[in-house]
């Protein structure tokens, strides 16, 4: 498409921006002040240190960086601590903070100096996203994703209009959705093997492919056909659907006799593995659905709790959208099958039992390794027998997708 890479390029994922151009303003302040006064005998600064606060005392901090290794900093009475909102672009928006402020689990940006211990570098500047904050952002992003997002299997892709045509599950049935993309959406791709959103990276179009899982934020055209994306996540999956085989919940594990390739599946489940289970009525409501049949009437429509089930207290109906929703595709009744999926409770690996129907979507797997769940549906028989797996799968996208819809969050 005309210059979508080189616009994309610049459409990193929100928060991950953050931390870059933190990075990239503190070194420019470093060298502007350098410039300004220059002193050849000041000690050299270290390069910063990013990542999140484990531990903290009135003049030390432990960092946890984001490649996995601890940093001890010094923190003197001088240190120039800022606090910047997720998902500011420049420091225009830093407000000067005490120390005693920071807490564990901040994100953080630690500019340091050398010291006389070489472990414990001293910090210089401090610069903080409150986790308060980073978990407020994240909850409004997965609510978007939630409320104005649609998923299924992609069918066609032609990078040449952005146009990208997904199955997908809505109240009347399978429906074909053409996705349309522009030089402003944000396009991203899981990375190969992993189930977090926050691996996705920037990905062109043409890297989408015909059986990929794709999930889309944005909004839908009058008649539902056409949907308008500011964002798209893409990957690609493993549809398996079957019958479970042997669970072993202490290792985290289960077999799965696959319908398609008739063979015994050994899965990993972790704690990033989104497991649900399907009440009956439920499930023969999606079975009907994809075998095209109408509801037997508005109040047994599969957005809707079952007869005579009153939804918990709140606005939240986990069946459909908000339960006072008025419109937008998460509204009770509408909408695709993805956003009621989402707001079924969680259950553990201990639920699942011999015998029991799955559908699942994974990873591709590693020669000589289980490939990882990243959504497994329980309670699935009725839709396993009323259609075929590819059909079935159109139902699931990896919930991960609308866990942490806005990018991560947790990363300035």
């Amino acid at each position: 498409m005309r210059n979508r890479g080189c616009k994309h390029t610049r459409r990193v994922r929100p928060l991950a921006i953050v931390g870059l151009l933190i990075t990239f303003l503190l070194a420019n302040v470093a060298l502007g002040e350098t410039a300004q006064a220059p002193n050849p005998a000041a000690p050299a600064k270290l390069a910063p240190a990013l990542g999140t606060i484990k531990s903290i005392s009135s003049n030390s901090l432990v960092l946890t960086t984001d490649s996995g290794s601890e940093v001890h900093v010094q923190l003197p009475a001088d240190v120039k601590v800022v606090r910047v909102p997720p998902g500011s672009k420049d420091l225009k928006e830093a407000t000067p903070m005490q120390t005693s402020d920071l807490q564990v689990g901040d994100r953080v940006l630690v500019q340091m100096k050398p010291s006389e211990d070489a472990n414990s570098p001293i910090a210089v500047r401090v610069v903080a996203m409150k986790k308060a904050d980073i978990t407020e952002k994240q909850a409004k992003e997965r609510e978007e994703w939630q409320r104005h997002g649609i998923g299924g299997l992609v069918k066609s892709v032609d990078s040449a209009t952005g146009a990208i045509t997904v199955g997908t599950l809505s109240a009347t049935g399978p429906k074909d959705v053409v996705v349309r993309v522009t030089s402003a959406t944000i396009l991203r791709r899981y990375a190969p093997g992993s189930i977090k959103f926050d691996d996705a990276k920037t990905a062109p179009i043409g890297e989408i492919r015909v059986g990929d899982q794709l999930r889309a934020r944005g909004s839908r055209g009058a008649e539902g056909r056409d949907f308008s994306a500011e964002e798209v996540v893409s990957g690609s999956f493993r549809n398996i659907g079957g019958t479970v085989t042997a669970v072993d919940a202490s290792s985290g594990t289960l077999t799965v006799n696959d319908i398609a390739s008739k063979k015994q599946i050994e899965l990993k489940v972790t704690a990033d593995s989104q497991l649900r289970k399907l009440p009956p009525m439920i499930a023969q409501r999606i079975a009907a659905r994809l075998k095209g049949e109408p509801s037997a009437s508005a109040a047994s429509a599969p957005g809707q709790p079952p007869a005579g089930a009153a939804p918990p207290s709140g606005s939240a109906n986990p069946y459909g959208g908000p339960a006072a929703s008025s419109g937008g595709p998460g509204r009770s009744g509408g909408g695709d099958m993805q956003q009621m999926l989402s707001r079924l409770p969680a259950s553990p690996l201990s639920d699942f039992q011999k015998g029991d129907a799955v559908m699942i979507v994974a990873t591709s797997g590693q020669p000589g390794a289980p490939a990882t769940v990243i959504t497994l549906l329980g309670g699935a028989e009725a839709i396993l027998q009323s259609s075929a797996q590819g059909q079935a799968a159109s139902i699931l996208s990896p919930w991960t997708l609308n866990q942490g819809g806005g990018g991560d969050a947790g990363t300035p």
